[in-house]
């Protein structure tokens, strides 16, 4: 992975990022980086903004375009789309909503499978999130106080959901049958939220 790919993926995983912080983590001097970025800029793929940071001047901070987000794998959006767009044509929105209950059985029993042997709630989150890097979603579990977030940096079915937006709402209902009852699921960040670039969850043990 050259230099300019390594930005890619650090402004795509970790957000927006000021050049120096960027140099800092990929080993380069500071002019490197805004020579990678630059690049990228001219591309279309990157693009400066200043951030406010509390007291003091904004912050000139880096962040993916929407081009920049393409670069990452979409799962043959524009064919699903068109099957979506044919199911429901042709079958209603009734015959959509199978569509995503079949998706949804589906998708858990291939979890049940993969989370086998996962006893514990921090061992199905982090089994959860290795999932769903499998599928293309560069997910992440990291602790959090007495629970932990999922965040994931990449919807490979964005196009997808936003034509259909019940697919999120499975995927959230699928995410509280796999991890089991004795856990609450809350989605902090999503990205099809205005401005959004990542899905983020929250998941907590419930007290017995």
């Amino acid at each position: 992975m050259n230099g300019a790919d390594r930005l890619l993926y650090l402004l795509k995983t970790r957000g927006p990022q000021t050049a120096q912080a960027l140099a800092a983590e990929l080993g380069l001097t500071s002019m490197g980086a805004r020579k990678h970025l630059l690049a990228l800029e001219q591309k279309g793929l990157a693009r400066m903004e200043a951030q406010a940071q509390g007291v003091g001047r904004p912050a000139q901070v880096w962040r993916l375009t929407e081009r920049g987000h393409g670069r990452f794998p979409d799962r043959h959006a524009d064919l699903t789309l068109q099957l979506l767009t044919q199911v429901r044509e042709l079958f209603g929105e009734a015959g959509l909503e199978s569509l995503i209950q079949r998706r949804e059985a589906q998708s858990e029993e291939e979890y049940r499978q993969a989370m086998s042997g996962a006893d514990s709630l921090a061992d199905r989150v982090a089994a959860l999130a290795r999932i769903r890097s499998q599928e293309g979603y560069m997910a992440e579990a990291r602790q959090d106080g007495d629970g932990w977030l999922l965040l994931e940096n990449h919807c490979p079915i964005c196009a997808a959901a936003r034509q259909c937006q019940g697919l999120c709402r499975s995927e959230l209902a699928l995410f509280e049958r796999v991890l089991g009852p004795r856990a609450e699921v809350r989605r902090l960040e999503h990205a099809l939220d205005e401005g959004g670039r990542r899905c983020v969850y929250r998941i907590v043990p419930l007290a017995e």
